[in-house]
């Protein structure tokens, strides 16, 4: 079986950097490098933070450059009040040593995509949509040479940012519509799955006691999310949205999805952000969009814990 080549978009936060040691710990996947954008915190930290994770995984050799640091049309409202001062609520994290690519992060996706064979690479953002929606402006081309589009963002029937948006959404719709009315196939991945992937401390327990450095890595990750949430979401344990995405690729059953068409809500007021996925009627097999509404909870862990032995089994 081939490896699907993917490019993680991307704005760590302790989530993304658990989908960052998935995609680094899978053999289904070919992690072909990581563009940042400014969301969960400031853009040189999430930067700094992926080339952290990326060394903690001893796999340097994976680029990573720098995207947008705000949204298009808004001022940047990080996720601090969830992941920190430093984007992963103080966890310790190596220093990394391999120096930013020297390359915009959009000018970098676009390029990628464009030397490779058309349909041979996924996009998988799990940040605000800014370089992806950059990207397609400044070549809409990419848009018949991706395979397809894997995002963390929106929701159906469920939101946190505010009321009615899911905070990836949220910080940038103006990019989010864009991305969503291309002509590509996009899975979104949101929270009405992704609230269900909550790490339990029974979970914790048995990757910290079976993945020695890179498990006691992933629990430090968690204990400093499950803080988080307790204080600001109303959660006992954290959900760990952003492996959903790489989960899926890496196997589709992990996931129960629908194709429906979906729009994003751009104008100010308090639907600003919305996700509004047309669910009546039969499902639309013609839809270039699917949304995800069922995870298999076991399977989705099986998946992470094989990952991550596979990433400390690499660094022995």
């Amino acid at each position: 079986m081939d490896k699907e080549k993917i490019i993680l978009d991307s704005d760590p936060g302790e989530d993304d950097a658990v989908a960052i040691l998935l995609a680094v710990g899978s053999p289904n996947i070919d992690l072909l490098g990581i563009s940042t954008v400014g969301g969960n915190q400031s853009i040189d930290k999430v930067t700094y933070n992926a080339r952290a994770v990326l060394k903690q995984a001893g796999r340097e050799d994976i680029p990573v450059y720098q995207g947008a640091d705000r949204p298009i049309l808004r001022p940047l409202q990080s996720g601090a009040y969830v992941h920190g001062e430093t984007g992963l609520n103080g966890t310790v994290v190596p220093e990394p040593t391999v120096p930013i690519g020297d390359k915009h992060g959009v000018n970098w996706i676009v390029e990628t995509i464009m030397s490779h064979e058309p349909k041979t690479i996924t996009l998988v953002p799990t940040g605000p949509l800014t370089n992806i929606a950059l990207a397609l402006r400044m070549e809409p081309a990419i848009a018949e040479r991706v395979k397809r589009v894997v995002l963390m963002g929106g929701g159906v029937f469920e939101a946190n940012k505010t009321a009615a948006a899911e905070f990836n959404i949220a910080t940038d719709p103006e990019a989010a519509r864009i991305v969503f009315e291309a002509p590509w196939d996009v899975t979104m991945v949101g929270l009405d799955v992704t609230h269900k992937a909550l790490c339990k401390p029974d979970i914790q327990k048995e990757i910290e006691e079976t993945c020695g450095k890179t498990g006691a890595f992933m629990s430090g990750l968690m204990d400093g999310f499950r803080a988080a949430y307790q204080a600001n979401q109303d959660f006992v344990d954290p959900p760990v949205h952003d492996p959903c995405t790489v989960a899926y690729i890496i196997d589709e059953s992990v996931l129960t999805t629908r194709r429906c068409n979906v729009e994003v809500v751009t104008q100010d007021g308090p639907a600003l952000g919305e996700t509004v996925a047309d669910m009546r009627g039969p499902e639309n097999p013609d839809s270039h969009t699917q949304v995800a509404l069922k995870l298999d909870y076991d399977k989705f862990w099986a998946i992470v814990k094989d990952a991550l032995l596979n990433v400390e089994k690499a660094l022995a």
